[in-house]
């Protein structure tokens, strides 16, 4: 018997960062490891200069991520002025980089996903910094204000964080369906994806159909830094490869 740490999140919009190129900034289509370490931050008020604080919560804890509503890609373009870059020169806010007089235009490009629903799963590891219970508290009650992955985009729903006792993460995930009344008019998926890391298809409780590496766990917020992690993905309708 495994405890598990189960929320929701769901908002209008939402963005889980991917590799970047030049000024385009791609969504992943559900969240971010990095994310959900960021959440965690920032309901416990850690700020992104605390490194060694964001390291314990990335290796402290295991996470699984169900897709209950993929939602849609919004794409959205920006034409924005930049100061030219400059040896030696750092601009710390952006009334800084607007008091340059030589501003030039880019155009970025942001993804979304709009209206997605996903439900998040946490269990600890042996080196976890915090029980479950007190991260449950710290969504709860947040230090900072929280977001799906900008800050353009806080949650529409209260995270509704409640500790699970179960053998599988299915069983976990299973004893938290998502909200559909409350949100009628969603466009639910059929068949769930299911995502997660560190247990075997056994524990889990999915038939493991596919397994990746994916670049999002943290090694440096100041940086920008991220190093790849091993991440499966299965179905809720019985693992079958659609």
């Amino acid at each position: 018997m495994r405890r598990y740490l189960i929320f929701r999140l769901f908002g209008p919009l939402a963005a889980w960062g991917d590799i970047a190129v030049g000024e385009r900034r791609p969504s992943a289509a559900y969240p971010t490891k990095s994310a959900i370490v960021g959440l965690i931050a920032a309901a416990f008020g850690i700020r992104r200069e605390e490194e060694d604080r964001h390291r314990d919560l990335t290796q402290g804890y295991g996470l699984g991520v169900r897709v209950d509503a993929t939602g849609e890609l919004l794409r959205d373009y920006h034409t924005v002025q930049v100061p030219p870059a400059r040896k030696g020169v750092r601009h710390h806010t952006r009334r800084d980089e607007l008091s340059v007089s030589d501003l030039y235009t880019i155009l970025s490009q942001r993804d979304y996903r709009a209206e997605a629903h996903y439900t998040v799963a946490l269990w600890s590891n042996d080196t976890a910094p915090y029980p479950l219970e007190e991260i449950a508290e710290a969504l709860r009650r947040p230090r900072f204000v929280l977001y799906l992955g900008r800050k353009a985009c806080p949650p529409a729903l209260p995270l509704a964080a409640s500790i699970r006792g179960a053998a599988t993460l299915r069983e976990a995930f299973d004893a938290c369906p998502p909200d559909t009344e409350s949100l009628d008019g969603l466009r639910w998926d059929e068949v769930p994806r299911i995502y997660w890391e560190g247990l075997t298809a056994q524990e889990a409780g999915f038939s493991e159909w596919l397994t990746s590496q994916r670049r999002d766990l943290p090694l440096s917020r100041r940086r920008w830094q991220f190093r790849s992690r091993e991440e499966h993905q299965g179905l809720d309708g019985g693992g079958k490869t659609p």
